[in-house]
């Protein structure tokens, strides 16, 4: 059974299509003025040649056929932003997401505490679209799940959108370059019926590969290699607690009326405002958990207003999100545990004294699946220092923050970079010249994914490979070989006309000086920069 319950009214805004023309609806007229534009100007890509067809004809004849420019698998937050630009740029888009309900980590994990990404000199990083979530989040009218449920409505609007797909054969053709195309994919509804969809191009947008998975691809070492574990396992996954009746005002004013030593003893590390509260990590450390897969470290919690707190803190190990079992297993953990966090905070947190239990939510924050191979992978170096890339799509920045595994329960940091580029390579499936990876499917090693995974670093780059999709077709160009020409083209487009500067951005050098072996280990983590004493 999946873990994953539907929310009340969730895709009441959502358009929602199991029919045959789901995927087949007619270009905009801007998408044909696009076309009419470069054709003029490029040549029509090639025919490619047929490798191997996954479903013989006489049996997708009998398929309901459907066509696409893009095709988004998964409704995780960031892949949408580029299903939104590809679709503002006239290209036909649907969304088919193997979850039975809509919004992944945010809508279904709830994971509303929204990290912003910040370079050394505590400047906003968070640009384009995603750039109005962040600013409604930080003046409070996008508090609460409704909030966030009408903004992604938004993004998804006009979109064909189908839950709870069942991914079957892909079809898989040579491409002109010599790398493998994806041509076609066989899907089944929830109704039980199969559909037959081509596309020229393919997102990875699950936050458990449910497309990748299928293709021939290579796993990236993960944390183990770090930890020299033998057995696979990611970052703790959390789940959101939810709380009501908290007096955040008595909060506040008991927290600012204590002096500095004595709020130190009493609560350890603490930051609390009237929007958000964090680590309280005295409190947090006396804790001692039912379980050994739990572990309660330093929270961050979101004054959602008239009582209501939503807190990230609570870590469970050993998830496999591939896995529904033990998804399901995690949640009855969580459900289990919180209660008795609820206690310790009412005994220790004023303000607290009549807080209850608001519910939970039907899924988890998952952080981290497998890291699969891209055209390129960002490591640890590229990110500390601060370089910059060609084919930027993005400007990145955030602590490389490692949460905790059973090896290490209260996680690492390994360093804090200025800003950095994230490439498109970053997020082309090696391999294939027409395979996406959205949002946490990023192309970067266990190590760099800490800080690259961030929300508005993969949400920029999703919507600027939107635009570009959109700028590519009619020509002979896919994603895996834009020229630098075109390239620079589009990023000055998405200066001017989207407001996402990647540039003529600089950021500082971190590891100036470091020698080749310094750099490879601090890529291996056999350095961590914040403990190392680096030799001029």
């Amino acid at each position: 059974m999946s873990p994953i319950k539907p929310i009340a009214n969730c895709l009441s805004a959502i358009t929602i299509f199991l029919s045959l023309s789901a995927c087949n609806h007619t270009p905009s007229e801007q998408s044909e003025s696009l076309k009419e534009k470069r054709s003029q100007t490029s040549e029509r890509i090639g025919s490619p040649q047929l490798l191997s067809a996954s479903t013989p004809i006489s049996e997708e004849k009998k398929l309901a056929q459907e066509q696409a420019d893009v095709v988004l698998i998964g409704s995780e937050l960031e892949g949408l932003y580029l299903a939104k630009a590809a679709a503002d740029e006239g290209l036909r888009v649907c969304i088919l997401d193997p979850r039975p309900a809509f919004g992944g980590q945010v809508l279904q994990g709830e994971m509303l505490f929204l990290d912003a990404t910040r370079d050394a000199h505590r400047k906003s990083l968070v640009q384009g679209r995603v750039k109005e979530l962040f600013d409604g989040f930080k003046n409070g009218q996008i508090r609460k799940i409704h909030d966030f449920q009408h903004y992604m409505e938004k993004l998804v609007k006009g979109i064909p959108v189908t839950q709870a797909v069942r991914i079957g054969q892909v079809g898989k053709v040579t491409g002109v370059d010599g790398n493998e195309h994806i041509s076609s994919l066989t899907y089944t509804t929830s109704d039980g019926v199969q559909h037959h969809i081509t596309a020229s191009s393919w997102v990875e947008n699950t936050d458990y590969a449910a497309f990748v998975n299928q293709l021939h691809v290579t796993r990236a070492p993960g944390l183990e290699k770090l930890y020299g574990q033998s057995k696979i396992e990611y970052m703790g996954s959390s789940y959101m607690m939810k709380f009501k009746h908290v007096n955040w005002k008595k909060w506040l004013s008991v927290f600012n009326s204590m002096k500095l030593e004595e709020r130190k003893k009493k609560f350890g590390t603490a930051f609390l405002t009237e929007s958000y509260a964090l680590s309280f990590d005295a409190v947090t450390k006396a804790y001692k958990p039912t379980s050994d897969r739990l572990f309660l470290r330093g929270f961050n919690a979101i004054n959602q207003l008239n009582g209501d707190v939503l807190i990230n803190g609570l870590l469970i190990f050993d998830v496999n999100p591939a896995d529904d079992a033990s998804v399901n297993q995690a949640i009855a953990l969580g459900q289990k545990e919180i209660p008795f966090i609820l206690e310790l905070f009412r005994k220790n947190l004023p303000g607290w004294e009549n807080a209850e239990l608001n519910g939970f939510p039907p899924y988890l924050y998952i952080r981290e699946y497998n890291h699969y191979e891209t055209a390129y992978t960002l490591q640890a170096s590229d990110l500390l220092s601060g370089r910059m890339f060609d084919d930027n799509v993005s400007i990145g920045g955030y602590p490389i923050d490692l949460q905790g595994i059973t090896a290490n329960k209260w996680g690492v940091e390994m360093g804090r970079p200025d800003k950095y580029g994230i490439p498109l390579r970053s997020f082309v499936l090696k391999g294939y010249d027409n395979v996406l990876m959205a949002g946490k499917n990023v192309g970067a090693s266990a190590i760099a994914y800490g800080s690259v995974r961030i929300q508005p670093n993969t949400s920029t780059a999703a919507e600027s490979i939107g635009v570009l999709l959109g700028e590519l077709r009619g020509t002979k160009y896919t994603v895996a070989n834009v020229p630098a020409m075109e390239m620079e083209r589009v990023q000055h487009l998405l200066a001017m006309k989207y407001h996402i500067n990647v540039i003529g951005v600089r950021g500082e050098n971190r590891v100036q000086g470091w020698s080749k072996d310094e750099l490879q280990k601090l890529d291996t983590g056999e350095i961590n920069i914040t403990t190392y004493k680096h030799k001029k």
